[in-house]
């Protein structure tokens, strides 16, 4: 059952690179993005002004709202907007993955300076393996995709970066956030974001064709609410490693997929780049995983299991 269920979270959140090209082909960025949150906004807003939907409200300051929708401007509205972009611009979905899947090695190489938490040396170590995955794969897309523009690959860069702030903002927090209410407020807010830059660019009429909203429906039920559904129900069952873990797979998925739905370029080169940075993910979650041996860190590692998913290492927003 675990099994079913991990493979079923990979292949829905990988579906979020995916919807994304098939929605660009026919819209810009800003239209999908608006068009995809607009609903979710309100569906999740009404949800929220229900009775049972109050209580995990109540107990949060105009600080903690105001906290919540910054992370949303930069895990969702940032993050994706340069992910849409990208692929908009022609980078292929699988280079955009891998690019935004190195997020957790940076955040942790960054983890000693900016959180004081120890980095070691095989984490180092695989922060470079990852980065160097990353430019195999580049340069191959790049080598195999003309017309595209080799400053297009420092868009989902950016997009990872934003991951990357919105990370450390959250762990530097002390309140405890409901995932309901998480996911509300950053909905909403990019639903603003999105909304207002569509009508300030002039590109808030939807087109007409089908695949528009296909993609549409596929970013809302695959994407964030099987994607973001299946995140918790798997961190329940398996904890924050398995999750983690799994996030890593989500490259090699988009890349296969997009290879075979857009004729997207899957070269050996590809194949390469794929599998230095799976080693590097192997590095450095074992070098992560040591097991706790003071009360303090026993503390730590079973309060890691109970708090949100950005709060346990890594920030990963509905795709």
């Amino acid at each position: 059952m675990n099994v079913l269920l991990s493979a079923a979270f990979v292949l829905c959140w990988s579906s979020g690179f995916v919807g994304a090209k098939l929605g660009t082909e026919d819209a810009g960025a800003t239209t999908l993005l608006m068009w995809r949150f607009l609903p979710l906004a309100a569906v999740l807003a009404g949800a929220a002004v229900h009775r049972r939907g109050r209580s995990a409200w109540r107990s949060l300051t105009p600080r903690d709202l105001t906290r919540q929708a910054v992370i949303g401007l930069l895990s969702q509205s940032g993050y994706l907007l340069t992910v849409y972009y990208a692929i908009q611009l022609g980078v292929s979905s699988g280079t955009t993955a891998l690019i935004d899947g190195t997020q957790p090695l940076v955040a942790g190489a960054l983890a000693g300076p900016l959180l004081r938490e120890y980095v070691s040396p095989r984490q180092w170590l695989g922060l470079c393996l990852g980065l160097g995955g990353v430019a195999l794969v580049t340069t191959a897309d790049a080598a195999a995709t003309r017309g595209v523009a080799w400053w297009t690959y420092v868009v989902p860069f950016a997009g990872m970066l934003s991951l990357v702030a919105a990370t450390f903002l959250d762990r530097r927090s002390r309140t405890q956030v409901t995932p309901a209410v998480s996911m509300t407020v950053h909905c909403t807010t990019s639903a603003l974001v999105f909304t207002a830059m569509a009508f300030m660019t002039g590109t808030a009429t939807p087109p007409v064709s089908a695949s528009f909203w296909l993609a549409t429906a596929w970013l809302i039920t695959l994407s964030t609410f099987g994607g973001y559904g299946l995140y918790w129900l798997v961190l329940q069952r398996s904890g924050v490693t398995e999750v983690n873990t799994l996030m890593f797979l989500m490259a090699p998925v988009t890349a296969v997929w997009g290879a075979a739905m857009f004729d997207e370029p899957f070269t050996m080169q590809t194949a390469l780049g794929l599998g230095v940075a799976l080693v590097a993910v192997g590095l450095v979650r074992g070098a992560s995983s040591r097991t706790p041996n003071s009360p303090k860190d026993q503390t730590e590692a079973a309060h890691s299991q109970t708090r949100a998913p950005s709060q346990a290492g890594v920030y990963w927003p509905s795709e």
